[in-house]
């Protein structure tokens, strides 16, 4: 075993995304729409085996933290700075999951999965029309993570070596406990925790769950779909700026630092609050006929700024290379790192 001393660990739902180009017709039969995340429900079982079979599509190493960590690491490598994230999740014993190893290690990601026996590695139908996307996801074994993987020898060394950790609001539907281990730990050692709330749905269905993990996270992400469900979930009004001030003096773990919350608005400005104070950043618009897929933007944009945090960066310039590597990834299918990172810190 090869001993971890980065500073960036990931946890969350390895999915390996069945990527295809599709028209409204899919869409409509299986109920779903674009700029939307969803888990799969019975009528969305047989997308899968439909794209396989009809769509020639691209399969490409996914799931939000996973894309996030590798994101941040590919920049890391570019600056001269390799070895420096580790992720966890669970995965089949099966080729898919196989996949992903490969493709996070070739992305220089140490991974370390619970590997399930006896259920396949999950998947996400990645829907694509337009330059936008629905996702449709099946997690299977990314569903079985159990807190007792973080209890090994291997995996305490993992996390206690670092320093930030990322998780995503995605994960809330398999393993609080888990989160816990990892958020306790950083409260403890004064780290540095981030949290994405992901999806609508997640802030919907998955309140009390919200609410215990955002009381260790020092930084929280969303994108403003997001940030409007939770200010009519929390009756916070519908004010971004507003809410996202709300969130950010909302009750915290470790009280020495105070929470920045962030939330991108695709090509429009990434609001941040902190402290009472509010801030936003413009977003460099991408001309639309160079836009390939925004699949990946928002985890993009978290590798990015947690590559600034790794380099000491202000919130400010984190932002900034958040933007940056969004603006990378939505000009490539799915979050598919194969081209040089030109992203200085």
């Amino acid at each position: 075993m090869t001993k971890f001393t980065g500073s960036l660990v990931g946890m969350g739902n390895p999915l390996l995304d069945i990527s295809a180009d599709v028209g409204q017709d899919i869409l409509d039969k299986y109920d779903v729409k674009l700029d939307n995340a969803i888990l799969a429900e019975d009528k969305h079982v047989p997308i899968y085996k439909e794209l396989v079979d009809n769509y020639s599509p691209q399969y490409i190493a996914g799931g939000a933290t996973q894309n996030s960590i590798r994101v941040a690491q590919w920049i890391m490598t570019a600056n001269g700075k390799p070895g420096q994230t580790a992720y966890f999740g669970c995965v089949g014993n099966d080729s898919f999951g196989n996949q992903l190893e490969e493709c996070a290690a070739a992305d220089g990601v140490k991974v370390h999965y619970m590997k399930d026996e006896s259920t396949p590695t999950g998947t996400c139908a990645v829907l694509v029309k337009d330059g936008e996307r629905c996702l449709i996801a099946n997690l299977a074994a990314a569903n079985n993570f159990k807190p007792s993987h973080l209890e090994t020898d291997e995996s305490k060394a993992i996390y206690e070596s670092a320093s930030l950790y990322y998780i995503a609001g995605f994960f809330l539907t398999v393993s609080v406990d888990a989160l816990k281990i990892i958020a306790e730990h950083s409260v403890a050692n004064n780290k540095t925790f981030c949290l994405n709330l992901s999806a609508p749905f997640i802030i919907d269905f998955f309140a009390d769950q919200v609410a215990t993990a955002l009381e260790y996270a020092d930084f929280v992400f969303c994108n403003e779909s997001e940030a409007e469900a939770y200010g009519k979930k929390h009756e916070l009004g519908d004010d971004l700026k507003e809410i996202a001030l709300k969130i950010a003096a909302s009750p915290k773990k470790n009280e020495e630092k105070k929470r920045f919350v962030i939330f991108t608005q695709g090509s429009s400005s990434t609001i941040v609050a902190h402290d009472g104070k509010v801030e936003e950043y413009k977003v460099v618009p991408l001309p639309k006929e160079e836009l390939v897929d925004t699949n990946g933007a928002g985890d993009a944009f978290v590798g990015g700024f947690l590559a600034g945090v790794m380099a000491e960066k202000s919130v400010g310039d984190s932002v900034e290379l958040g933007h940056e590597a969004a603006r990378f990834i939505i000009q490539q299918s799915g979050t598919t790192l194969t081209k040089p990172c030109e992203i200085k810190l």
